[in-house]
């Protein structure tokens, strides 16, 4: 049925035209406030005086009234071409007539009389559409539950103000809407969903705050999508008390950061932190330092040409890994750091003169017992107070006693002395002295805690964390004795090389931000209150756990996918583990099954391939019923052959007006060779490295680790051979992400022997 023939559409259209109108009215009346705001702000910021507490305070007024109003204009420039994208009549018990309310991206109010002409998507009544089916409904609102009869959804495609479809529809899944969404075409950066987003993905956006969650999304479920829409959602629920500056994304790499660079903005959010992790470790340890790229260590894992030798230290590489990731490692902190402390204090006693103000022993237990919850060298600061206070008591019982004997001996020879030149002299002298020690008493006590405190070493978190490493008695007593010798003896060397070179492995980062911050603490005060961590399967629960201490008091949502869990050897290997040890049993867990990203029959062939692992945690993605061409699997005779093949594809593929396109092999080394055989043509693809720091579509060629998180129209991936992708956990999952990338196409090419995880496919 076309759009014409809908009962409604006269009545939709005549709406649009109504809503459209205000739109251009609010934006003309909007451009002229703007003006003359901007005209204001720079006459304040001409005649600005430092010593004028009002200045100040106009400007930043001010300047808030200025970007509201730049935010709201960006809102009304885009509502020229989408105001809104469905609506639903609600009937609301005890009530004589239904609402009429049109769900948008943002809301908008008609400023004359409070209407509302649109529903900001992230209402609490918006859930009606989302999560509801028609007949009895309900949504919660501030006050309580709101009940009543949902009586129509209706979803609408405008585009450039034009109404080009409308579907009247009972559930938001598996309609023509959302086919049409999913049959688009992939782009350079992530989109906005609110207009298709189902009733599980609802779920998680709008999940309690202060609850942990924890989410397990199947490849394609648009984890990624709906992390950023519930930031915007929180957003909007919690305007009054928090900024977007108190939130913050933790994405695997830049290019991801790229990647996703758009969505938060076309939401109307602006300011929110967005960071690796390794980016924060350096704000947060205070000092830059090179990471070495964890990528290269993934290589070597999964190169199975290596000599017999090289498998054995690889297995040692990759044993210390996995527990320098590990809560053990954790314990192994905790320990080092109680010998810490126990050393901390020098083994002397705080002296004034040759009197003992405090014997080390008391220093030590006040140091030890009375502030165990403060950093280690926040303590001093508390130590500094005790010696000072102490010595202050004593300097002043000295004084008197001085003072006294003074006074005892002045009497004396009076008592005992003729009055004459020989007893003054004495009395004279006897003062004298008494001044010559007060004076040298005061002069002491003025640089006595300084002193003291001064013979306090302290190091920094990464001399510490050598030291850990160093020291045989520590590392002996804290590591040897817990973890079998050879994995020991092999960390120990390989760390002491690395820190030589100056270099450090993404595990060593978490125990190093650990020990800055129990024997340091944060140095600056953190806004961050509520921290998205995307891709979390390859995150540790030693980091996540460290994230946790050092901001306080906030809360988390976690989404990842172990299916994906190609750095299982330092990432999460159970979900259960980040509830437990993380956050202490008391947390959200939600799962998302469903995959919106690609076909039916590529995903139920990549579904064959997770499901050789045989783990109870991975849940299979479960496409929605969408249709395409069957998965495509060819033997050449050559890679040359293979590339040829690929080559053909790909301009037959552009002709049908797919633009982004993936080639993806196992390793870098792989991709480099498979790019030499490229034609030298100006529409070669090019390699992503995972240095880039910009995302672009187009026709690339990527490894299969970096592959994870994209997406793309049409993939090849090239040498599926039995020994490139084996029955090995890590190449069942690198194989499962690339084959999980494409939205519509997937080819897949060998040219000796096809790997054994494919037979069935």
């Amino acid at each position: 049925m076309t759009v014409k023939n809908h009962p409604a559409y006269g009545e939709e259209l005549q709406r649009l035209k109504y809503t459209l109108d205000y739109v251009y009215e609010s934006l003309s009346l909007l451009n002229e406030r703007k003006g003359n705001l901007d005209e204001d702000i720079s006459r304040r910021r001409r005649h600005f005086s430092s010593e004028s507490s009002q200045d100040y305070i106009d400007l930043m007024i001010g300047t808030m009234m200025q970007d509201r109003t730049n935010l709201k204009l960006r809102n009304l420039i885009a509502a020229k071409s989408k105001p809104y994208f469905a609506k639903i009549d609600f009937l609301e018990a005890e009530k004589e007539s239904s609402e009429k309310l049109y769900i948008g991206k943002m809301a908008l109010i008609r400023e004359e009389d409070q209407e509302l002409i649109i529903v900001d998507w992230r209402a609490p009544v918006a859930n009606l559409y989302y999560e509801e089916r028609l007949g009895d409904a309900s949504y919660k609102s501030p006050e309580g539950s709101v009940k009543g009869q949902l009586q129509l959804k209706r979803q609408f495609s405008i585009n450039d103000g034009k109404l080009e479809q409308m579907f009247d529809i009972d559930i938001t899944t598996n309609d023509e809407f959302l086919q049409a969404s999913l049959g688009s075409s992939a782009d350079s950066r992530l989109k906005e969903i609110v207009s298709t987003i189902q009733a599980e993905q609802n779920q998680v956006i709008r999940a309690d705050m202060w609850t942990p969650l924890i989410v397990q999304g199947a490849a394609g479920g648009g984890k990624t999508t709906i992390a950023l829409h519930r930031i915007a959602y929180l957003i909007y629920t919690h305007e009054k008390t928090f900024k977007p500056e108190n939130f913050m994304i933790i994405a695997p790499n830049k290019l991801f950061l790229n990647y996703i660079s758009e969505v938060l903005p076309e939401l109307g959010v602006e300011k929110t932190k967005q960071t690796t992790f390794e980016d924060f470790a350096v704000q947060i340890i205070g000092q830059k330092f090179k990471i070495k790229d964890s990528n290269e260590k993934l290589n070597l894992f999964v190169n199975h040409n290596a000599t017999e030798e090289q498998i054995a230290k690889n297995s040692l590489l990759r044993q210390q890994s996995e527990l320098k990731s590990s809560m053990q490692f954790k314990d192994i902190i905790d320990g080092y750091i109680a010998e810490i402390e126990k050393c901390f204090i020098p083994r002397e006693d705080f002296m004034l003169g040759s009197r003992v103000i405090m014997s080390y022993n008391e220093i030590n237990e006040v140091f030890l017992k009375n502030y165990t919850r403060m950093p280690i060298v926040k303590r001093i600061d508390e130590l500094k107070k005790h010696l000072t206070s102490r010595l202050k008591s004593m300097k002043d019982a000295l004084v008197a006693d001085i003072q006294d004997k003074c006074d005892k001996r002045i009497r004396r020879f009076k008592n005992e002395l003729e009055e004459g030149e020989a007893r003054q002299k004495l009395i004279i002298e006897t003062i004298d002295k008494k001044n010559e020690l007060i004076a040298k008493i005061e002069l002491h006590s003025k640089s006595a805690v300084k002193d003291y405190i001064k013979k306090i070493s302290k190091l920094d978190p990464f001399q510490y964390y050598k030291e850990l490493f160093e020291k045989r008695d520590y590392y002996s007593s804290l590591v040897l004795a817990k973890l079998d010798s050879a994995v020991a003896d092999y960390m120990r060397g390989y760390t002491l090389e690395e820190i030589k070179k100056a270099e450090y492995d993404i595990e060593d980062i978490a125990p190093i931000m650990y020990l800055k911050f129990m024997i340091y603490g944060v140095d600056e005060k953190i806004p961050v209150r509520h921290i998205v961590i995307d891709e979390a399967q390859d995150f540790s629960v030693f980091q996540i756990y460290v994230l946790k201490n050092i901001i306080k008091d906030s809360s988390f949502t976690i989404l990842g996918d172990l299916a994906q869990g190609i750095h299982a050897y330092r990432g999460v290997k159970d979900w259960n583990d980040i509830a437990r040890h993380v956050f202490g049993g008391k947390s959200q867990y939600l799962l998302m099954e469903q995959s919106y990203r690609t076909t039916v029959e590529i995903m139920e062939a990549a579904n064959k391939v997770i499901a050789k692992l045989e783990d109870e945690k991975l849940t299979p993605a479960h496409p929605v019923i969408r249709h395409g061409m069957s998965v495509k699997i060819s033997k050449m005779d050559s890679k040359e052959e293979m590339v040829r093949d690929i080559e053909q594809k790909l301009d037959k593929y552009k002709k049908d007006k797919l633009k982004s396109m993936a080639i993806i092999c196992k390793t870098a080394d792989e991709c480099e060779e498979i790019f030499s055989l490229f034609k030298k043509t100006k529409e070669r693809p090019y390699i992503i490295t995972g240095k880039e720091k910009e995302y672009k579509s187009g026709i690339v060629i990527v490894p299969s680790y970096l592959a994870k998180g994209l997406e793309f129209d049409v993939v090849f991936i090239a040498n599926a051979e039995n020994d490139i992708y084996t029955k090995a956990e890590l190449d069942i999952k690198l194989l499962y992400v690339a084959m999980t990338r494409p939205l519509h196409n997937l080819h897949i090419y060998y040219t000796n022997e096809l790997s054994s995880l494919l037979h069935d496919v």
